[in-house]
C-alpha cells in the first residue's frame, strides 16, 4: 500500500491550478480593484473579540473544501487594511505598483533563497545591478551592499560593520576586549538605533543623543560637543548616525557638516536614509541630501517612497575591499564550498547574518524597467507637489494649524475644533487638544473612510502626520481628507 502511494504525486496538480486561478481572480477583484477603489472602505474595522468570532481561525485535523478555503481568502482580504487605497496615509508606505507586484508574485512562486549563484543565478546578478544603481545615485563609483529585511536591520548592519572595521578582532574575542563604545545620533532618529545598540551589546547607556534645531535637524556643533564629552568619559566614539527624512517631521540632517565632524574624530559616518533616500532620484530635490556621498554607509528603503512593496531595504557601503563579507562570513562548507565549478565571488550569502534570504531585488528591478529613472523621478516630484498643495490648503482653512512648514513630504498639523478656537491661552487648552487627533482617528477607522497617523513629539501634543506617496491620489482625495477631518472633529 505504501509503495502504491509513493508511485503517484501527493498533490492534485489540476485541482491546485484550478484553485490558483480562482484565487488570483479573487485577489484581482477584492484586493486590487476594490482595494484601490476610492468608493470602497480603507478598512472594515472590527474589535479584536468580534473579529475572532467572524474569522474561522481554528486549524483542524482534516482539510477543508476548496470553496471554503477561498472564502477564508476573501475574509482575510475584506478585514485587512487596504494600504493601496488612495485614502490610506497612515504609514510611510502606501499604494500599489503593478510591476513591483508582479515581481513579488514571481519571487514567491519561484521560492528562491538568495545566498548562492547555484540556487539564484538570475537574482545574484540582478541584485548587484540594482545595488550598483543605488550607489551611483548616492555618488559612489564603487562599493558594496546587500538587501536587508527592513531599514532597522540595515542600521544594525551599519553599526556591526563599523565596529568590525574599527576592531576586527571583536568578531573573535567579543565585547570583552573592546573599550566602551559610543554611538551618536539625533534626538529625532529612528528607534532602531536604540534597538541596535542593545542587540549588539553596546548598551543603550552608550548612546549620546545630539540636539536638534526647531526643524528637527541635528546640530553639528552639539555633535562635536557630545563626542568630546564621550572622550572625556573614557568612551570610544566609533559611530555617528545621521538621518535623511526623520520619521515624524521629515527632517534632513546637515550631512556636509556632520561628515566634517566625523572626519575630525575618525568616526564611521552612517546615513539612515530609509525614508528620504528616494529623493536622490529627483534632480529638483536631491539637494536635501547634499553630502551623502561622504557617508561610509547608507540605509535606503525603496519600499517606502517608491512603492516597491514590502520589503525592499538596501544597505549600501562605500567600502569595496570586502569588509561586509569579512565582517559577517562564517564560511559554512555545506553551502559555500571552496571547490565549486563556478566563481565563488558570486555567492553573496555570507555577507549577511542570515542564511535563507528572500529575493528583494526583482520587484524594484521590474518596476524600474517599466518606469525608467525618469518615471520614478516624476513619482518623487509628484509627492512633493501634493504636500505643497495640502500645506497651502491647510493655511486657508480655519481650525487647521501647521506644526512646521514642510521641507519633505511629511505634513504635520493640528486640527483645532470650534470648541477650542481662540482659547489657546486657557490653562487646559493643550490637554484638551491632545485628545482631538486620537478621537478623530478612532472615528475615521470605524467609518472606514481613511487612515492617517498621529503622534506627540517632545512638548508638542498629538498632531496628525500626513504623507502622500501613492501616485493614484488626486487633489480630490486630499480635499476629501481635509473635509473629513472637519466632519469628524467639529463636535469635539
Amino acid at each position: 500500500m505504501a509503495e502504491d502511494s509513493l508511485s503517484h504525486p501527493a498533490l492534485d496538480k489540476a485541482a491546485g491550478e484550478e484553485f490558483l486561478q480562482e484565487a488570483f481572480q479573487l485577489i484581482l477583484e477584492e484586493a486590487i480593484r476594490k482595494g484601490t477603489d476610492v468608493a470602497e472602505k480603507v478598512c472594515d474595522w472590527r474589535e479584536p473579540q468580534d473579529l475572532q468570532k467572524i474569522l474561522d481561525l481554528e486549524l483542524r485535523s482534516s482539510g477543508e473544501p476548496q470553496q471554503r478555503v477561498l472564502e477564508h481568502c476573501r475574509d482575510v482580504i475584506r478585514y485587512s487594511v487596504k494600504t493601496c487605497h488612495p485614502r490610506f496615509f497612515n504609514q510611510l508606505f502606501s499604494g500599489l505598483d503593478p510591476h513591483a507586484l508582479v515581481g513579488r508574485m514571481i519571487t514567491e512562486t519561484l521560492n528562491t533563497s538568495q545566498y548562492t549563484y547555484e540556487i539564484a543565478p538570475v537574482f545574484v546578478l540582478m541584485e548587484e545591478v540594482v545595488l550598483k544603481k543605488l550607489r551611483e545615485l548616492i555618488g559612489w563609483g564603487s562599493g558594496d551592499g546587500i538587501f536587508c529585511p527592513g531599514g532597522s536591520l540595515s542600521n544594525i548592519y551599519a553599526m556591526n560593520v563599523a565596529r568590525y572595521q574599527r576592531f576586527p578582532d571583536s568578531k573573535r574575542t567579543g565585547i570583552w576586549a573592546l573599550p566602551r563604545l559610543a554611538v551618536f545620533t539625533s534626538q529625532e532618529c529612528h528607534y532602531s538605533v536604540q534597538k541596535g545598540v542593545a542587540f549588539l551589546g553596546i548598551g543603550t547607556d552608550n548612546i549620546y543623543l545630539v540636539g536638534v534645531d526647531e526643524r528637527g535637524k541635528m546640530i553639528p556643533a552639539d555633535l562635536e560637543k557630545q563626542i568630546n564629552k564621550a572622550k572625556s568619559e573614557g568612551a570610544c566614539p566609533f559611530f555617528v548616525n545621521a538621518t535623511c527624512g526623520t520619521t515624524v517631521l521629515g527632517a534632513f540632517d546637515p550631512l556636509v557638516d556632520v561628515a566634517d565632524v566625523c572626519e575630525r574624530h575618525g568616526a564611521w559616518f552612517h546615513v539612515d536614509a530609509a525614508w528620504g533616500g528616494s529623493v536622490l532620484l529627483s534632480r529638483r530635490h536631491r539637494h536635501l541630501l547634499r553630502g551623502i556621498e561622504r557617508a561610509d554607509s547608507v540605509a535606503w528603503n525603496p519600499h517606502k517612497m517608491l512603492m516597491t512593496g514590502l520589503q525592499c531595504s538596501a544597505f549600501l557601503l562605500r567600502d569595496s575591499s570586502g569588509l561586509l563579507q569579512r565582517c559577517h562570513c562564517a564560511n559554512a562548507t555545506y553551502l559555500f564550498q571552496t571547490d565549486k565549478f563556478y566563481d565563488m565571488a558570486y555567492d553573496t550569502g555570507d555577507k549577511t547574518i542570515q542564511c535563507g534570504r528572500k529575493v528583494d531585488c526583482l520587484k524594484l528591478w521590474l518596476m524600474w524597467k517599466a518606469n525608467g529613472t525618469e518615471g520614478l523621478e516624476k513619482r518623487v516630484d509628484r509627492a512633493f507637489e501634493f504636500t505643497r498643495y495640502l500645506a497651502e490648503e491647510i493655511k486657508k482653512r480655519e481650525g487647521f494649524q501647521l506644526v512646521i512648514e514642510p521641507e519633505f513630504i511629511n505634513l504635520c498639523f493640528w486640527f483645532v475644533p470650534p470648541s477650542l478656537r481662540g482659547k489657546q491661552g486657557c490653562a487646559n487648552y493643550w490637554e484638551r487638544l491632545e485628545k482631538v487627533a486620537p478621537a478623530i482617528k478612532e472615528r475615521m477607522m470605524k467609518k472606514g473612510s481613511m487612515m492617517v497617523g498621529y503622534q506627540p513629539l517632545g512638548s508638542k501634543v498629538n498632531f496628525f502626520r500626513q504623507v502622500v506617496t501613492n501616485p493614484v491620489v488626486t487633489k480630490q482625495d486630499l480635499d476629501f481628507f481635509l473635509d473629513e477631518i472637519e466632519r469628524l472633529g467639529t463636535d469635539l
